[in-house]
C-alpha cells in the first residue's frame, strides 16, 4: 500500500514538473510557496511558465498554453551578464561534473588556486573566500571586519541593499525588510555620496564603511566623481575598513570590470557574486588585504563553509572570467550602454511629465518615471509585448535595464522602440 502511494505521488509530481497548466502551478505557488507574491506575479502579468533561457531571450508558456518569446532587460538583477545558458561555460561544467563536483574540503584544489591567483591579478587583493551567495559575502565581510579590526561599528548608507539574511539586512538601508526583527548593533546609517554626514560620525571605533559603488536596489543612484576616493582617504585616516559591495556592479556590468577601478582606488574587503559564476551556479566571494584577513592568522577555521568553493562554482566562475575578458565584455557594456542611455534620453525629452531621469553606467541602466502609477503601466506595456524588466527592489519609480552584455544592438533598437511605444501607450492612459 505505501509503495502504491508513492508511486502515485512521484507520478503526479513528474507530470507537474513537465506541466504547461499555468492554473495548475500558481495553485501550488499559492497553497505551498507564497501566497500574496502569488498575487502580485499574476496581477504584474507575470503568470507564465518559463521552459527554456539561450542568450537574451527566455521562452515561456502563456496562459492558451502557447510558447511565447521575451527579450530579457532584466538578466536576473545583474547576474546573466554571459546571457542564460552561455554554452561556453556550461559544456565547461559537463566536463567538470565528470571529474569532482563537490570538493573534499581536505586536499588541495588546483582550481581552487588558480581562481585565487586571477582574482588576486585582477584586483590587487592578496586574499579569497568563496561562499554561495552575495548575502553570505556580506555576512562574512561583516564579520571579518569586526573581528580583524576588534572594533564595533559599522557604518553603512540609506537606501542601501546588501541582502536579506540578518546580519546583511541590519546594514542595508530599507526599514520596510526589517520589520520584527532585532538586528545587528552597532550599525549607523548616513546618506550616501554625503561626506559631510560621514564626517560627523566616524570615530576610533568604526571597523568598516560599506557601501556600493553604484546603488542598485535605491534606483541606480551614481555617485559624485569623487565620493569614493574621499571614501578611501576618509577610511585610511581613520584606521577601518572600506568594503565594497560589488555584488551588482563587477565582472563588466558598468564598463568596467570591477567599478571600483574607475576611481583609481582599492577596496580593503570587495565582494562578489551574481554574474561572478556566469548564470549557471550560485557564487559569491569576498576578496581581501591583509588587514581584513587579520583574524585567519589568529584561527585558519574562524569562517567556513560546507559548499563554498565547490568544484562546479570554481569552474563556472574561472570559466566566466576568462570569457569576459576574452571577450573584453566591459567594454562592449561601455559602448552598448553609452548608445542605450543616449538613445533613451533622446526619446524622453519629448516625455518631460512622464520620464524625470535616464541614468546610468555601462549597462546597468536606471529609468525614473515621475510616478510609480505611469512605471507600472511601462512595466506592463513592456511585459505585454515581450520584454522582460523590473522596477528597483527601494524605489518603485525606477525601471531597471540590466541585459545581458553579449546582447545585440539590434535587440537594443527592439527595446527603444517599444519603450517610445509605451510612453505613448501611458500619455493616452493617464490623458496627459
Amino acid at each position: 500500500m505505501i509503495n502504491t502511494k508513492i508511486n502515485e505521488l512521484i507520478q503526479e509530481i513528474e507530470e507537474i514538473e513537465n506541466s504547461k497548466n499555468i492554473e495548475e502551478i500558481l495553485e501550488i505557488y499559492y497553497n505551498n510557496i507564497n501566497p500574496t507574491l502569488t498575487k502580485i506575479i499574476k496581477l504584474a502579468g507575470y503568470a507564465k511558465i518559463e521552459k527554456k533561457g539561450q542568450d537574451y531571450k527566455i521562452i515561456a508558456y502563456d496562459i492558451n498554453n502557447q510558447e511565447k518569446e521575451f527579450y530579457d532587460f532584466l538578466g536576473m538583477y545583474g547576474v546573466l551578464n554571459l546571457g542564460h545558458c552561455n554554452q561556453y561555460i556550461v559544456n565547461k561544467i559537463k566536463e567538470q561534473m565528470n571529474e569532482l563536483c563537490m570538493t573534499s574540503k581536505v586536499f588541495l584544489n588546483s582550481k581552487y588556486a588558480a581562481l585565487a591567483k586571477l582574482l588576486a591579478n585582477l584586483t590587487g587583493l592578496k586574499y579569497l573566500f568563496l561562499v554561495n551567495s552575495g548575502a553570505e559575502a556580506v555576512e562574512a565581510a561583516i564579520k571579518l571586519s569586526l573581528a580583524s579590526t576588534k572594533k564595533k561599528k559599522i557604518i553603512s548608507t540609506y537606501n542601501s541593499y546588501h541582502g536579506k539574511t540578518l546580519g546583511a539586512l541590519s546594514i542595508s538601508g530599507r526599514d520596510v525588510y526589517k520589520k520584527y526583527l532585532t538586528l545587528l548593533p552597532n550599525v549607523i546609517f548616513i546618506e550616501y555620496n554625503n561626506i559631510d554626514q560621514l564626517q560627523k560620525v566616524i570615530d576610533n571605533d568604526t571597523a568598516a564603511i560599506i557601501v556600493e559603488p553604484i546603488q542598485g536596489e535605491g534606483g541606480i543612484i551614481i555617485p559624485n566623481d569623487n565620493y569614493l576616493t574621499t571614501l578611501r582617504e576618509i577610511c585610511d585616516k581613520n584606521a577601518c575598513l572600506l568594503i565594497l559591495d560589488e555584488i551588482q556592479t563587477g565582472l563588466g556590468r558598468t564598463g568596467y570590470l570591477f567599478e571600483y577601478q574607475r576611481y583609481n582606488i582599492k577596496p580593503d574587503i570587495l565582494l562578489l557574486a551574481k554574474a561572478l559564476s556566469g548564470g549557471v551556479i550560485p557564487i559569491g566571494a569576498i576578496l581581501a588585504n591583509e588587514k581584513a584577513w587579520e583574524i585567519f592568522n589568529e584561527n585558519p577555521l574562524y569562517h567556513t563553509s560546507t559548499f563554498g568553493g565547490n568544484s562546479l562554482a570554481i569552474t563556472a566562475a574561472l570559466e566566466t572570467i576568462k570569457y569576459t575578458l576574452s571577450n573584453d565584455l566591459p567594454k562592449q557594456a561601455q559602448e552598448k550602454g553609452e548608445y542605450f542611455i543616449k538613445k533613451l534620453t533622446q526619446i524622453s525629452i519629448n516625455y518631460k511629465d512622464i520620464v524625470k531621469e535616464v541614468r546610468g553606467k555601462g549597462l546597468m541602466i536606471g529609468i525614473e518615471l515621475i510616478s510609480e502609477e505611469y512605471a507600472a503601466s511601462i512595466f506592463s506595456y513592456l511585459i505585454q509585448n515581450g520584454i522582460i524588466t523590473a522596477y528597483t527592489l527601494n524605489q518603485p519609480k525606477v525601471i531597471r535595464i540590466e541585459p545581458p552584455l553579449t546582447i545585440p544592438y539590434s535587440i537594443i533598437d527592439l527595446f527603444i522602440n517599444t519603450f517610445e511605444e509605451s510612453l505613448k501607450h501611458t500619455k493616452q492612459l493617464f490623458e496627459l
